[in-house]
């Protein structure tokens, strides 16, 4: 077959292809000259999709790791600053001197040593922010398969535009060999042009398939890795809070025991301490049969009451109670001291331990006598 009819032939095929079909590229390249089939089209949109996919997520990765990184420093240095105010707070609880009580220095004792768990845990969790999130994400950021992938996508991008040159040169040999009306030096030329050209193609499409392939897989792997990196700070940072939150805890109930103690009203044998202690009975048995106007213990009708504290008979005047201990009181005395009767024996207690009541149980009158 004659030359120029293999020419006429080619060139309508390529018009029939669209080979010379017009669209522009961005991302990893610029072509504006696209030379293949709506495969190949499709191919080269979803690299460069996948391409700007990527790279937002590698942006992304980086932002968390410099987060992070900087949350680590503020972190320790708050660490830092933790541990300063524990190792105050507890020496101060051994060191105290206080002369009205110890109610402070212990509860400075509680509160170093819970700051000094909370800082620890707060240290095991920036620890989990880097060995867990920093570095694995950083590795990826800088690791290997998606620079290979980008290099795939960048020679992808390379020989797209020696391509899309040598259409350029192609369509100049087409029409050499139309103003040489079938020369065979200009066709063999356009041969060779086109040999070249449908080399390129297969090339291309072949690298393309290939940078496609690569790419999607460290998409996969940027996302999957990315979200199970999110994941691990948020478990940490979330024990993190329940075990300062059971430190607190804690904390609070020893600190509250300590402010009750210091709020609490005194006992009432802290008001007979000091009182005078209780008369004889010969002083007693003195005073009542005299007529003097100012009588110091004064008979009463009798009445029971409830101790409600215990005291311990300091001479054998007085008489040990115990707390519920139900007493017949027979005397009340001026200086604070009350005189009865409980569990068969007799004497002296302080009046402030006993509560006068009207009606006890039954089961407890056995044990007045």
């Amino acid at each position: 077959q004659h030359p120029i009819f293999n020419y006429l032939s080619r060139i309508a095929k390529l018009e029939l292809l669209g080979v010379f079909k017009q669209f522009g590229a961005g991302g990893y390249g610029n072509s504006d000259n696209a030379f293949t089939d709506e495969s190949e089209v499709k191919l080269h949109q979803r690299l460069e999709k996948l391409y700007l996919s990527t790279r937002a997520a590698k942006h992304f990765q980086r932002d968390v790791v410099r987060g992070v990184e900087g949350y680590i420093v503020t972190g320790s240095k708050q660490v830092e600053i933790g541990n300063k105010l524990s190792d105050d707070s507890q020496k101060y609880g051994i060191e105290n001197t206080c002369t009205s009580g110890n109610t402070l220095s212990r509860a400075a004792t509680y509160y170093g040593k819970a700051r000094s768990l909370i800082e620890k845990e707060r240290g095991n969790m920036l620890k989990a922010f880097g060995t867990q999130v920093a570095e694995p994400l950083r590795a990826m950021v800088m690791g290997a398969p998606l620079e290979d992938a980008r290099h795939l996508a960048q020679r992808y991008d390379r020989i797209r535009q020696e391509a899309d040159a040598q259409v350029v040169e192609v369509s100049r040999r087409q029409s050499r060999v139309r103003e040489s009306a079938g020369n065979s030096d200009v066709i063999s030329k356009l041969e060779a042009a086109e040999y070249k050209l449908e080399e390129l193609k297969s090339n291309m499409v072949g690298l393309g398939k290939e940078a496609v392939s690569a790419m999607a897989a460290v998409e996969g792997q940027q996302q999957r890795l990315t979200l199970q990196r999110l994941i691990a700070m948020v478990e940490a940072e979330r024990t993190y809070h329940q075990k300062v939150l059971e430190i607190l805890d804690h904390l609070e109930e020893e600190m509250v025991s300590e402010r009750q103690k210091i709020e609490a009203p005194p006992p009432p044998a802290a008001e007979s301490f000091m009182s005078p202690p209780p008369p004889s009975y010969d002083e007693v048995n003195g005073m009542f049969a005299s007529t003097s106007a100012d009588q110091a213990v004064n008979s009463v009708d009798f009445f029971l009451g409830e101790a409600l504290d215990s005291f311990e008979a300091e001479s054998e005047f007085e008489l040990n109670l115990s707390v519920g201990d139900i007493v017949i009181v027979r005397k009340i005395s001026s200086n604070g001291w009350a005189e009865g009767e409980c569990k068969g024996k007799a004497g002296w207690f302080p009046h402030a331990y006993v509560e006068r009541r009207e009606r006890v149980l039954a089961s407890k009158v056995p044990h007045i006598f």
